[in-house]
């Protein structure tokens, strides 16, 4: 099961709204964003949730709940706490700070959930990745080169990949109003997946790993 998820993305003001700050910006509508108690460690911001607690903010922010409202159930063999991570190193060295964490709460590479930014799909597709190529992210780059391996689960946000554009100016520029709307709509549709995956036992992780291997939910 995940106990760490860690969101990708560049530190201050100037990237907030890039593209390739998708992942940060995902994290920042999450409806128990707030309820988060971030602190500084580790090379980056961090915040730890007994998993149960989560469950019962799932079932009251309505992203997740049984039919009766109530919290979802939390597997039997589910970690005691799930951590969340916004590296503060920036993009090309994220894995440092996600090494320090996992090894201080001795966190396998197979139980980190990445969220990052995908140029090869497009906008307003999303898709559950388990391990694979790292499609020359640099953040996903520094992973293996910490963990020593790229067998840990991703959360991806297609870009759309620019024509005649140079790369790095493209991710390191704001999304547009339009793209805006649909990023809005798009992460409003992936909340409920993002709950359940993370108190889905292996079983659980397959089936949802299929459904969502690569969703269009808006079309841009």
């Amino acid at each position: 099961m995940i106990k760490l998820v860690a969101f990708l993305g560049n530190y201050g003001a100037e990237y907030e709204k890039t593209r390739h700050n998708v992942a940060w910006q995902f994290a920042s509508q999450l409806p128990f964003y707030q309820k988060l108690n971030f602190q500084q460690k580790f090379k980056g911001d961090y915040a730890a949730v007994e998993t149960q607690t989560l469950a019962e903010w799932f079932a009251q922010t309505k992203m997740y709940a049984k039919k009766d409202g109530s919290a979802p159930n939390v597997p039997e063999n589910a970690p005691d706490k799930i951590y969340f991570l916004k590296p503060l190193t920036y993009m090309n060295l994220s894995g440092e700070s996600v090494g320090e964490l996992a090894r201080f709460f001795k966190i396998e590479a197979s139980e980190i959930l990445v969220v990052h930014d995908e140029l090869e799909l497009p906008l307003g597709t999303v898709s559950l990745k388990w391990s694979g190529g790292l499609g020359g992210h640099n953040g996903l780059r520094s992973m293996k080169s910490v963990f020593g391996t790229a067998d840990f689960w991703r959360l991806r946000f297609g870009l759309t990949k620019p024509v005649n554009r140079d790369i790095a100016d493209y991710v390191l520029s704001n999304f547009t109003s339009d793209e805006q709307i649909i990023l809005s709509q798009e992460f409003a549709q992936t909340n409920e997946m993002f709950a359940k995956f993370l108190l889905s036992n292996d079983e659980n992780q397959k089936r949802l790993l299929q459904g969502w291997s690569k969703k269009k939910l808006v079309e841009s």
